[in-house]
């Protein structure tokens, strides 16, 4: 289609033009700000992970380290007096089985709650998604006494049961809602093909589901290797205390070795979740891509 140039307004086209380029400045001195308040954290802790105790006394935090040969010390230093092995078994132990079998029972209750019709449904999803309803702290006393007459308190069992429970109820929220959207057709035909419930579930639906049922529990994963509060208050033995109790009893020894040791123990401690997300991220990213669209 012809356009007549006599008919357009150059100066105002121009205006429209800088003030695009003026927002697009604003838009990215904005993004450089907040990119720097969250990349300084990083870099400070970074650099005090290669200076020794002095160094990061004497030196400006933000300082480049003199070399790289006292990670190695700190490293060793906080593995050692933190106990970090046996928290970082303990935390992933809690974290990789009570998250998995959060989100299998989970799945179950979403399969239930979406190919059975019966009475009171809608009932029994909103009592099970209530338990995200209140904060969780509430739980804490009770829980501890209860724990305690079952004899459940510093023991790894107790600790699984409580992460257990705790996570079942988002993925149910989840799964119910990507399941809704699964065609009963094929459940149909495989019924008619004489394959019964469970077969209709681990061989048809639980295929389905990888995406989301990943992408749940890499959520659930994280939330109980970072919890603190309930392992503090449930499991402050060494042998049943998690990483990150570990690091806080480890943080009250902070005069004797120094905020750069401290922070590498720290670092240590992401990394085993870090690990797990690069090795799974494909299907955490497809998982929230699905669960997004449903």
């Amino acid at each position: 289609m012809a356009v007549d140039l006599e008919t357009l307004d150059f100066d105002q086209i121009a205006k429209a033009e800088r003030r695009r380029g003026k927002g697009s400045w604003l838009i990215m001195g904005g993004a450089l700000v907040m990119s720097a308040v969250w990349i300084v954290p990083f870099y400070y802790m970074i650099i005090s992970i290669f200076k020794t105790t002095p160094e990061y006394a004497q030196k400006h935090p933000l300082a480049l380290p003199d070399g790289v040969g006292p990670l190695i010390d700190n490293a060793v230093t906080a593995w050692n007096n933190a106990k970090m092995g046996a928290g970082l078994l303990n935390s992933f132990i809690y974290g990789s089985i009570g998250g998995a079998l959060a989100i299998f029972i989970a799945a179950l209750a979403a399969y239930g709650l979406t190919r059975f019709d019966f009475k009171g449904r809608n009932l029994w999803f909103m009592l099970i998604f209530s338990g995200t309803v209140f904060p969780f702290q509430m739980y804490l006393i009770p829980l501890f006494f209860t724990y305690q007459e079952l004899g459940l308190l510093n023991t790894h069992l107790g600790m699984l049961i409580f992460y257990t429970a705790i996570c079942i109820p988002f993925p149910v929220l989840v799964l119910r809602n990507y399941m809704n959207g699964l065609s009963r057709e094929m459940d149909e035909a495989a019924r008619m093909d004489g394959a019964r419930e469970w077969t209709v579930f681990s061989r048809i639906i639980l295929p389905n589901c990888l995406g989301p049922m990943t992408a749940t529990f890499l959520l659930q994963f994280t939330w109980i290797w970072n919890d603190l509060l309930f392992s503090t208050v449930l499991a402050n033995k060494t042998e049943v205390r998690s990483i990150m109790a570990a690091l806080q009893v480890f943080q009250g020894s902070y005069s004797s070795f120094g905020p750069n040791v401290i922070m590498t123990a720290a670092i240590i401690a992401s990394l085993p979740s870090l690990i797990l997300f690069i090795f799974l991220r494909k299907h955490f990213m497809n998982g929230m891509r699905i669960s997004n669209v449903g």
